[in-house]
């Protein structure tokens, strides 16, 4: 197949779970597919897109004068489309240029079946192009501001994040719609789109890991948990400081010496205030090349999330590493983990420090779910697998798109 992937905000670093995800199955997929990668992304990733011309086929990158995150500039820029119906994420990359430019890059070549990576994505989409169009959900795009909505104290973000629920709802039902076909991370999210368009027009692509580079390692340090993620997305900054405000004094007050890492990059001046208040026992590491020394040394796995959809690589990444994981609901959602078995499962701030410091103080235990969590991902989700699934389902879309033509040739000849 000829396959034109089209994504915004970039693929590379992977300092993300969803260009995790992305990149992998692009990867695995240009071993037997021509793949070409269309990106548009903030000017200052654009260098590490060059290694991206000896994966793919061909990529193609436009970089954009995007304002810095939570910046001034880009509150002005929020401003200028507050009564927009058009959510602030795919006005903040669908650019007039970016649209132009791959428009004529999907005119210009044969392309069998065009990804639209993320709904971000979706705005730039030469949408009336006869190339069969499928769209990769990462995520309830949606539902992620409805869980911002249902938590925030602020209440000018809990306006904000009305607006962004609302305009984003909208938009989730015009381009699942629009599409020949949605690919979703898990069946909790192909039931919750189920109510949009029919069944047969989803496919589930299960997550992955990379269980080569994800390995137990042998550096367990007692007492010492982590978290891991991106700190400058919002539900992971939201989930670990409701972990240090409501959890972590908990389980302190019981076992004073545990310490925690909290590894991902740009960790908020808020996040850095609360750290400052466990002096020594709270570790912001910001940006890391490898988060593997951070798992392996961990004895618990924390993911205490409040806010998401989709599936969470971070916690099969610490299932590969045979790491005990303990986990809200939410956090856990939509993977195919069993609580008791696989991970535990805590939704209040008081079950979830017994869980922990159940496992802190359990060696045992701890190893029992590591090595149940090591063989779950390692004989099912291999990133080589997800993408055979990924490249039946276009395959799918392809047989859909050539019987439709055949038979509307033959309507036209009788």
């Amino acid at each position: 197949m000829k396959i034109l992937w089209v994504k915004a905000g970039g693929l590379l670093p992977l300092d993300s779970g969803g260009k995790i995800r992305s990149y992998h199955i692009l990867r695995e997929l240009a071993c037997n597919h021509k793949d070409t990668f269309f990106g548009f992304h903030a000017e200052s990733e654009n260098a590490a897109h060059r290694e991206l011309e000896q994966i793919f086929e061909r990529a193609v990158c436009v970089p954009l004068k995007l304002p810095a995150a939570k910046s001034p500039a880009e509150l002005v820029q929020y401003g200028r489309g507050v009564f927009s119906s058009v959510p602030y994420a795919i006005r903040k990359y669908c650019r007039p240029q970016v649209v132009v430019e791959l428009r004529d890059l999907a005119a210009s070549n044969d392309f069998d079946v065009m990804v639209c990576d993320f709904l971000v994505a979706a705005g730039a989409i030469p949408w009336d192009s006869p190339i069969p169009k499928v769209l990769f959900t990462h995520n309830v795009e949606a539902l992620i501001w409805k869980r911002h909505y249902d938590v925030a104290t602020n209440p000018l973000w809990k306006l904000l994040s009305w607006r962004e629920w609302q305009t984003m709802s909208r938009a989730e039902r015009i381009y699942l719609q629009k599409a020949d076909h949605v690919l979703t991370v898990s069946q909790t999210d192909l039931d919750f789109f189920a109510g949009v368009v029919p069944r047969n027009k989803l496919t589930v692509i299960p997550t992955g890991v990379d269980i080569d580079y994800f390995q137990p390692l042998e550096n367990e340090i007692e007492n010492t948990l982590v978290f891991t993620g991106s700190m400058d997305w919002l539900p992971n900054e939201d989930g670990i400081i409701y972990f240090l405000q409501e959890i972590f004094p908990k389980i302190r007050q019981q076992m004073p010496n545990v310490k925690l890492d909290v590894v991902g990059r740009k960790p908020s001046q808020r996040l850095q205030a609360l750290a400052a208040e466990h002096p020594n026992y709270v570790h912001l590491t910001g940006w890391v090349d490898d988060i593997r020394q951070y798992l392996g040394r961990s004895a618990v796995c924390v993911v205490p999330l409040r806010i998401g959809s989709g599936t969470r690589l971070k916690i099969f990444e610490a299932m590969a590493m045979a790491k005990a994981v303990v986990s809200t609901t939410i956090g856990a959602e939509g993977l195919p983990v069993r609580h008791g078995t696989d991970l535990l499962l805590a939704d209040t701030p008081d079950e979830f420090a017994q869980s922990v410091m159940q496992l802190l103080q359990d060696a045992a235990l701890r190893r029992k779910l590591g090595r149940a969590a090591r063989e779950l991902v390692e004989s099912k989700y291999s990133w080589a697998s997800v993408a055979r699934d990924f490249a039946s389902a276009l395959e799918g879309v392809l047989g859909e798109a050539n019987i439709d033509v055949t038979a509307s040739s033959a309507d036209s000849n009788t």
